[in-house]
């Protein structure tokens, strides 16, 4: 059985939270699916139809473009002439008044001769119409050319040109050709604004009547499509005409109402589909990987990314906005592979795609390239050590999606002329490309939302120039130097049975750091004084525990990520400080030892590496204190102290089994022969 499929009871709260889950997951992409029993396409004008050949399952009128329809709607406008009321009884109204007016004006020096001149030029504006100067700008706005008056039941046509506002009208009563007869300051006094008003009144009812008998002779359309007709084949040029058939039959197809029977035959293939990929995701995990459903991070992080992309391309095929080929798919694989394993993020791309493929309307192409993207993106990853592989990785993605389409549109006989590439899905392929280098500034933040660690932190923190090794090399040098060779140790073991080996070595270095606080008290840092000469065996025994506690405080401090604390708190699990136990003993055999003060906090080893560093750890400090370093006492240390291991049970917690541990035995055997090795006495040079 696998190590990452433990078998566990699973508790009826546990089982509600999955099944709650999986629907709660269903009704989110369900409802984001596209709607509606017609397919949307991408074409453009002048560029060739990427999609299969389509022919017409319905009759329906071929519509006129939007372009089309205004340039004629705006060549009939010039047509357009709206109706406005005369109203001849202002005139008569204002020339009375004139009239009266001129009865004192004479005495104020203004000629009596002024008044049949005033009359008349009066009369000419009334007659030829004032309009007020907001409808005058409209009718100058729409470039309407003639307006109509009408009088009761008559009615006549006037040119916009020869209207009047009351701006132009008093200018027009002001201006004088004859300035020898007609005095411009005379003129003023006769205050010939209070005679202008506006005669013309706009009627909205006869000039809408009048705009919709223009707007009848509209023809929306220009055909009509018969059943069975061809509207386009693969490779042709979309040209205007074929565009406004394929907008037509789209109009037509939206227009058309799905019925009841419809509607829910549709929402029922769609909530089973995405509940088969999701159940086969569980399935997965349940049988392969049932470690990580009991990590709410790991469950959270996949949830995460399982919904994300499948919501983006139902966005982007919802409103039609770009190709679905600018989406950087490559990113789940990346982040899965990084914080968990290749074969979860292999299944999880699939089953991912297979979510988003279900919205296309041709998937074939969309599958293949995201699939070999997505193997890509996980091969290149295989030993990440720095961030900027990712980088690396993005590219090499970006290459095979351009090549593996490339390859697709050949298989298919896409012709080879310019007319005939694709252009802009290669486009979107690289934008994708770049888009996917998100992955490089999101994974730092995506560590500390999920509490994850990737292997790019772990061989960051085994630089040993960090502060917290530099001090420990400086303050604890023989602390330093154990935990170095543990870590080389553990490394070696995690390489042959197949454990995270940059995991355990980062762990080792970090695992003693809690001596920082009282490295004297620690043998490896002593240099022939002893301070536990003086103390009680119970006070030495709790400095010694102390410094895992230390230890987790100084994580705290530092900000170390929780897998490494992991690592300070199980390297010596819940065994005890046995030579500080076992001289208690000796020395007060009478007395009955309480071991809580003799035991570490634990707890004991959860996973395969804090069991190789637990095993490591020990062997690495008892092979300093060995009198000889031969083949069988190095071989006999290493079977008693991993034996006693297992016979304390300090393993039965995590996934480890006894082949790893035989195998784990002939490592540490090895390497101990090679640290402990005899060198060869070299000869003295004898005189002659």
């Amino acid at each position: 059985m696998s190590r990452y499929n433990r078998t566990r009871v699973i508790s009826k709260k546990e089982y509600l939270y999955r099944v709650g889950g999986v629907i709660a997951m269903i009704a989110i992409l369900t409802v984001s699916l596209p709607k509606g029993g017609y397919n949307k396409y991408e074409y453009r004008i002048g560029e060739p139809w990427d999609d299969a050949q389509i022919i017409a399952q319905d009759s329906f009128p071929i519509y006129k473009s939007e372009a089309q329809l205004k340039r004629e709607s705006d060549s009939l406008r010039n047509y357009y002439e709206p109706y406005f009321e005369f109203k001849n009884a202002i005139y008569e109204k204002q020339a009375e008044r004139l009239k009266e007016a001129f009865k004192t004006l004479p005495g104020d020096g203004v000629p009596a001769y002024y008044l049949s001149h005033l009359l008349e030029k009066l009369r000419h504006l009334y007659q030829q119409g004032i309009v007020e100067t907001e409808d005058y700008d409209v009718l100058r706005k729409e470039n309407t050319l003639q307006v109509w008056f009408f009088e009761k039941n008559e009615s006549q046509p006037r040119y916009v040109k020869q209207l009047y506002t009351e701006k132009t009208a008093y200018e027009y009563m002001m201006a004088e050709e004859d300035s020898v007869h007609y005095n411009h300051g005379k003129l003023l006094r006769c205050g010939l604004e209070k005679y202008i008003q506006p005669n013309l009144v706009y009627d909205a009812v006869k000039s809408m009547q009048q705009r919709q008998e223009i707007d009848a002779q509209l023809v929306p359309y220009i055909g009509q499509v018969q059943v069975g007709q061809k509207l386009v084949d693969h490779g042709q040029i979309v040209d205007e005409y074929t565009y406004c058939v394929l907008q037509s039959m789209e109009r037509f197809q939206q227009n058309r109402s799905m019925s009841n029977t419809e509607k829910l035959l549709q929402l029922g293939g769609q909530i089973v589909y995405i509940a088969i990929m999701l159940i086969l995701l569980l399935f997965y995990f349940e049988q392969f990987r049932s470690d990580y459903l009991a990590s709410p991070r790991t469950v959270l992080l996949v949830v995460c990314l399982c919904i994300l992309f499948p919501l983006v391309t139902y966005a982007l095929m919802s409103h039609s906005l770009m190709s679905v080929y600018v989406i950087p798919y490559c990113i789940l694989p990346i982040f899965i592979r990084v914080f968990m394993d290749s074969r979860t993020a292999f299944i999880t791309h699939i089953l991912s795609i297979l979510t988003c493929a279900v919205a296309l309307h041709h998937p074939y192409e969309f599958i293949v390239t995201q699939l070999v993207a997505g193997l890509v993106a996980i091969y290149s990853l295989r030993q990440l050590s720095q961030r900027s592989e990712l980088v690396r990785s993005a590219a090499l993605v970006t290459i095979t999606t351009l090549v593996t389409y490339f390859c697709i549109e050949l298989l298919h006989g896409s012709p080879y002329s310019s007319n005939g590439f694709d252009r802009w899905t290669y486009i979107y392929i690289l934008l994708a490309g770049v888009l996917s280098l998100l992955s490089y500034t999101l994974l730092m933040p995506i560590e500390r939302i999920f509490g994850f660690t990737s292997n790019v932190t772990l061989v960051e923190l085994s630089n040993i120039n960090n502060t917290i090794l530099r001090r420990l090399s400086e303050e604890a040098p023989g602390t330093f130097q154990h935990s170095m060779q543990v870590a080389n140790l553990a490394a070696e073991v995690a390489n042959r049975i197949g454990a995270k080996s940059q995991l355990v070595r980062t762990g080792a270095l970090y695992h003693d750091i809690g001596k920082l606080e009282n490295p004297v008290f620690f043998t490896e840092n002593q240099s022939g004084t002893n301070p536990h000469d003086n103390l009680p065996y119970e006070q030495s025994a709790q400095i010694i525990i102390q410094h895992v506690r230390n230890g987790l405080r100084l994580a705290d401090k530092y900000r170390l990520p929780s897998v490494i604390k992991g690592f300070i708190s199980t390297h010596h699990g819940r065994s005890l400080a046995k030579y500080f136990y076992v001289s208690y003993k000796n020395n007060y055999p009478d007395k009955e030892v309480d071991e809580r003060m003799f035991t570490y906090p634990g707890p004991n080893p959860t996973t395969l590496e804090q069991a190789i560093l637990m095993m490591a750890d020990s062997i690495e400090a008892a092979s300093r204190s060995l009198s000889e370093y031969t083949e069988e006492s190095l071989n006999s240390m290493v079977d008693r102290i991993i034996n006693d291991q297992i016979s304390s049970g300090y393993f039965t917690q995590c996934p480890i089994s006894f082949l790893e541990i035989a195998d784990a035995k002939e490592v540490f055997k090895t390497k101990l022969r090679t640290m402990y090795h005899t060198r060869i006495q070299y000869p003295e040079l004898t005189g002659k």
